[in-house]
């Protein structure tokens, strides 16, 4: 059985992880510490952005990140809105990078 990580701790192990990879991330939503399920908001900075959430697949049997939304940024930004305003426990992480990097492909971030 793996050890379930608290909200709070994976969105910190997170922000840094960006931050030491040069891009710029911004918290603006804080939801549950030990509980809150996590979007992440990638805005290209040419008007466009999508944003992200965990899910279980159950065929890998493991936990994957899926495209929420995608499209014009204040449509996404809109989306989240009303996600967040349906759960308050709900963390929302926004980056800015013209590539789209999010680095949740990397080793621990699943």
């Amino acid at each position: 059985m793996t050890a379930r990580l608290t909200s709070d701790f994976w969105v910190s192990a997170y922000l840094m992880r960006l931050r030491l990879a040069n891009i710029p991330v911004y918290l603006t939503a804080k939801g549950d510490p030990t509980a809150g399920a996590v979007l992440v908001k990638v805005a290209t900075l040419d008007g466009q952005a999508r944003a992200f959430q965990r899910s279980f697949d159950l065929m890998a049997d493991a936990r994957v990140w899926v495209t929420l939304a995608e499209g014009a940024e204040a449509e996404v930004d809109a989306l989240l809105a009303r996600q967040r305003g349906r759960d308050p426990d709900l963390w929302v992480i926004e980056l800015e990078d013209r590539a789209g990097r999010t680095l949740l492909d990397q080793e621990g971030l699943a």
